[in-house]
């Protein structure tokens, strides 16, 4: 059996490794059209930042991917078309076009930064953040500015916006919403981010959309619905978008967001071609409602399901998400599970919800901070489904995790307050802030 797999980012690398280790004689291919596999996008603002070395954001060199997987590794590969009919891919590479066979496809062409369809997105000076394997030539640009505006107050609008007044830039962020994140966080939690980034530095213009960009001298003018701003550099944080096109091309079906319909298998509509990770289609846990979400853990996870699949006949199911992120800001960490309380009300389930303020530690015990945890409960059953935790300290993290596991098994409120969790002063108060939320919760 010969399994061939577009992309070589998470979703890719997870799926041709699985693929060849449960079938061993099959003939595994990895198609990338840059010079590096197994890369790792969501560390592109720290290493700008200066905070990972650039040569740190893949795991695997090519070579010894090959090596250690026994998989076929072509870099440097554009792959031009599906055919769907004669199972075959079309490939340009070295100046030459080939044509490569399949028995299965796997897509896993991940998403694409969003650019608007207004004049001065093609300037130069304007960017967006991209590849890995475009890190080292952004850096250097970066390097050049002084003035940086950044278009988005999403979440890669927030990490680059942390990582450049890191590196002593001016940094302006536009963004259309009042508050930052505030399409993902509820907005008291968008409120806690959006101060903490203003305290630091950042010049913030909100409720202003962009209309164009233009070039005066060597300087770049932004100009939105409300102001013009100038600078040296603009990078568009817009978010991002499946990376759909070969798809498209060759026909096979799209659905929520433009990403391609798969099932539980994650097969596509077409049969003997999967899909998996940021170009595929998910399943909303909660809702059963199908979604999209760009987010590695579940690429790697439909990558490992896609390949088991490919090779094996579909034996392995991939459940859903339920949408669990975390970022930060300096300190600050913030994360989110589930749905928030304006996701379920706009989707008319009645909720009720609540933010708590606590303490990471015992009172007493030095080096603890302030911790928010709101949790979202559906009225009918009590049932948790949905959290958002912030506060100075990776334990944050923890908490989040915790969480997602409780949504993930249709916890009550009483559950979560009868849960045995840890108490120790330098880790946690003997009123755990999980339990104090549900605790509140449950007097209402």
């Amino acid at each position: 059996m010969k399994v061939v797999v577009i992309g070589g980012g998470a979703a890719g690398s997870s799926a041709a490794s699985r693929a060849k280790k449960t079938m061993p004689n099959s003939e595994v291919y990895l198609l990338e059209e840059t010079n590096i596999i197994t890369h790792a996008p969501c560390g592109i603002p720290y290493a700008i930042g200066g905070l990972s070395p650039i040569d740190k954001l893949f795991v695997y060199s090519p070579e010894k991917f090959e090596k250690e997987r026994g998989i076929r590794v072509l870099t440097n590969t554009k792959v031009e078309e599906i055919d769907i009919d004669k199972q075959a891919v079309t490939i340009s590479r070295n100046g030459r076009v080939d044509k490569i066979v399949f028995d299965k496809l796997i897509i896993a062409t991940g998403a694409k930064p969003i650019k608007p369809m207004i004049n001065g997105v093609e300037l130069e000076g304007v960017e967006t953040i991209r590849h890995p394997a475009f890190t080292e030539k952004l850096r250097e640009k970066i390097n050049r500015a002084h003035r940086i505006i950044v278009v988005g107050g999403g979440y890669i609008g927030v990490e680059i916006t942390e990582n450049l007044l890191r590196l002593g830039k001016k940094v302006l962020v536009i963004e259309k919403l009042s508050l930052l994140m505030e399409k993902v966080l509820d907005k008291e939690i968008a409120s806690l981010l959006t101060e903490e980034v203003k305290r630091n530095g950042a010049e913030l213009h909100l409720e202003e959309s962009l209309v164009e960009i233009n070039r005066k001298d060597d300087k770049l003018v932004v100009a939105t619905d409300k102001n013009e701003y100038v600078g040296d550099m603009v990078i568009l944080a817009l978010g991002v978008t499946p990376n759909n096109d070969l798809a498209k091309k060759a026909g096979i079906p799209l659905g929520v967001s433009n990403a391609i319909i798969v099932n539980k298998h994650m097969e596509t509509l077409i049969t003997n071609i999967y899909a998996a990770g940021d170009v595929a289609e998910k399943t909303n846990k909660i809702t059963g409602e199908k979604t999209w979400v760009p987010l590695a853990p579940a690429a790697n996870k439909e990558g490992y399901v896609a390949g088991n699949n490919a090779a094996l006949g579909n034996t392995m199911v991939f459940p859903g998400i339920i949408g669990t992120s975390i970022t930060k800001f300096n300190e600050l960490y913030i994360g989110r599970t589930g749905l928030t309380e304006k996701e379920a009300t706009s989707k008319g389930i009645s909720v009720k919800a609540k933010l708590i303020k606590h303490h990471s530690k015992a009172h007493y015990y030095p080096g603890g901070s302030e911790v928010y945890v709101k949790l979202v409960v559906r009225n009918s059953d009590d049932v948790i489904i949905g959290a958002q935790v912030a506060g100075y300290t990776e334990a944050v993290a923890g908490y989040l995790d915790a969480l997602s596991i409780a949504i993930d098994k249709s916890m009550s409120i009483e559950e979560l307050f009868f849960a045995d969790l840890g108490y120790m002063p330098a880790v946690a108060p003997v009123w755990h802030p999980l339990v104090t939320a549900a605790r509140v919760l449950l007097k209402e």
